[in-house]
């Protein structure tokens, strides 16, 4: 039997394992239930891709990010290890199809997303599926008291109860004490091991600077330190103009938002993956899953909300282990800004119930209806309806979704579906009358099974591929067999989608737990007061902050962030605070003198260093300052 580092070096291609793997992996292999606290970028699917690997059987892994399951899916069978994924916007039958392949254990990894396990479609068949593991990953969603929540989450208990004896690994980047014991308790682990990797990142020096032109500043740092960029910031139309305003100055640059296609993100992203475009500017919609091992720096030009976030994206820097930079640039008007937030992510709850009546006025939903149903939903088109705020109702949203009420999803992809209406006869009559439809409709039928009885994803391009017509004709001809009633043809969506988890209720009648409400806000001024004292650092390493902040104590100083670079600069020896000291009593043995002319008559010595002395001679009473900065010798 393959020991797990032969299965690490024949599969993955690493000759050794990193951190805490190999430890979590034998934790794994005896049955044990884990709990990973892993940073960014330290290696968490090798944790349970290794182990299932030597297991009997179907590993399980539960995911919210679509496509970070089709990358791992992707990638794994590229090493020829049999994946699949469960995920919104499939079919019946292709999901139908996948389960099967489940059930007749012809796969190795079945990926699935957290809504998706209370279906009646998968509960029907989870007691024939061979499940040797699951994993649950991005695990700090289970907690209503972390920075993402997602009710979604609380369902896989139900998976714990029915796999009595299948341990599970929660896997996270970003989890505190608190909510690390909230994973343990919602997903109901027994005899749990904690494996925890130290959040010290000693090859990132992280700085702040509080700067008047963002973009001089971030021109000034990438002319200074070549190689691949991220810029983060707040909405989408900063991501173009910044852009734009790099561009100029003959730095390769692109932008990157959720209101893009599909195929447009794709492309930038690959792009930037592959050194043909530098920096990219983006908002908070892009990164995870991305494992480029290479970036230089990641610079923020807002304050983000809180440090999970701060850490997350900063950590996408230097993950080859190379020294990289990590840069937050703000003004003023951030901070206060920063300190609006919390009254903007928890409006009143009278506030939240007008929103939700607006949005069923707006889509045309009856009381009573709605339950698992997918809605275009324009958010600028209704804002501008209701004469509402954006950003206000983001966060309404944001919050009925922790709520349990609906979700919404700015770039969901649905993908295109045909099913055949009609029966051989008629298609026979089709190919008589209309025999420029006729390639198209047997391509469709030659290329996807079941769908003369089932609603398929099709791709359009794959098809014209096929039948060597352009796409435009393709989608002609689609739209053609859908007129004429020969197939129902449904065209992809890449429009933003609310999903309604719960039938539609009266607003009146919604009940919000008001003492929960009052936590949550509590928790996030909490955070935004944490984010706000790291900015506000003066002498304290920025990287043991943070490490402090996720429980991990045991910290030392980085010495390469901008506060410890300063002190260490700044730092005095015995012999020159000896000799600083006997200048300061010698200039001012028959004078008092204001500071700055002090500081003139011993330029010889830094600044930061006569200050440093001064202050210790002021705590020890040997000199004095007056309020009009005169510095006197006091009489011992």
């Amino acid at each position: 039997m393959s020991t797990p580092l032969q299965i690490l070096q024949q599969y993955w291609h690493h000759q050794t394992f990193r951190g805490e793997q190999e430890k979590i992996i034998e934790a794994v292999l005896n049955k044990n239930d884990v709990v990973a606290l892993l940073p960014t970028g330290g290696g968490k699917s090798v944790c349970f891709q290794v182990p299932a690997m030597l297991m009997d059987g179907l590993c399980l892994v539960i995911s919210p990010l679509i496509a970070l399951m089709k990358d791992q899916v992707e990638n794994l069978t590229k090493k020829n290890i049999p994946a699949a994924a469960i995920y919104s916007g499939m079919s019946f039958f292709e999901i139908n199809k996948i389960l099967q392949s489940a059930t007749d254990n012809n796969l190795k990894f079945l990926y699935i997303s957290p809504e998706r396990i209370n279906t009646k479609l998968f509960q029907q068949c989870i007691h024939q599926l061979n499940i040797c593991l699951v994993a649950v990953d991005e695990a700090h969603c289970i907690s209503q008291w972390g920075y993402d929540f997602r009710p979604s989450y609380l369902k896989i208990a139900k998976i714990k109860e029915q796999l009595n004896s299948v341990p599970f690994i929660a896997l996270t980047a970003t989890a505190t004490t608190v909510v690390k014991n909230d994973i343990i308790d919602k997903l109901q682990l027994k005899n749990v091991i904690v494996f925890k990797q130290s959040f010290e990142k000693s090859n990132i020096s992280f700085s702040v600077f509080n700067v008047d032109s963002k973009i001089n500043k971030a021109v000034e740092i990438l002319n200074k330190v070549q190689g691949s960029s991220i810029i983060y910031c707040k909405n989408r139309n900063e991501t173009k103009a910044i852009a734009e305003q790099l561009l100029k100055q003959n730095i390769s640059a692109n932008f990157y938002h959720a209101g893009l296609t599909q195929e447009e993100r794709s492309v930038r992203q690959n792009n930037w993956i592959k050194n043909k475009s530098r920096v990219i500017v983006c908002t908070n919609a892009f990164g995870m899953g991305i494992d480029k091992p290479d970036v230089k720096t990641v610079i923020h030009f807002n304050i983000p909300d809180c440090i999970e976030n701060y850490y997350q994206e900063a950590g996408r820097a230097g993950r080859n282990g190379s020294k990289a930079y990590a840069v937050l640039l703000y003004q003023l008007s951030d901070e206060i800004e920063l300190d609006t937030l919390a009254e903007v992510k928890f409006p009143a709850i009278e506030t939240i119930k007008e929103v939700y009546q607006h949005i069923a006025n707006y889509l045309q939903i009856p009381i009573g209806i709605g339950e698992g149903n997918y809605y275009n939903f324009d958010i600028i088109d209704f804002c501008n309806n209701f004469k509402l705020d954006v950003v206000q109702v983001i966060n309404i949203l944001k919050y009925l979704e922790q709520e349990g009420f609906f979700a919404f999803s700015e770039n969901i992809f649905i993908p295109a579906k045909v099913v055949f209406t009609s029966n051989k006869q008629t298609l026979n009559s089709v190919e008589n009358r209309y025999p420029h439809l006729d390639l198209v409709m047997k391509t469709l039928l030659r290329t996807y099974e079941g769908i003369y009885e089932n609603n398929v994803s099709i791709n359009e391009k794959l098809i014209a591929k096929i039948a060597r017509l352009s796409y435009d004709t393709v989608f002609s001809n689609l739209n053609t067999l859908h007129t004429l009633g020969i197939i129902n043809y449904m065209p992809q969506k890449e429009t933003p989608q609310l999903y309604y988890m719960l039938n539609r209720a009266p607003a009146n009648g919604l009940f919000i737990n008001y003492s929960t409400y009052l936590q949550r806000k509590k928790l996030y001024k909490e955070k935004i007061e944490a984010i706000k004292q790291y900015v506000h650092l003066a002498e304290t390493c920025r990287s043991k902050f943070i490490a402090n902040y996720f429980g991990d104590k045991n910290v030392s100083n980085c010495n390469c962030c901008d506060n410890c670079l300063n002190l260490k600069k700044n730092k005095l020896s015995l012999k020159e605070f000896d000799q600083i000291e006997k200048l300061i009593y010698r200039v001012l043995s028959n004078n008092e003198l204001p500071l700055n002319t002090l500081l003139q008559q011993l330029s010889n010595f830094k600044k930061e260093k006569v200050l440093q002395v001064i202050t210790f001679l002021e705590t020890e009473k040997l000199v004095s300052t007056s309020s009009t900065g005169i510095i006197t010798l006091n009489k011992l």
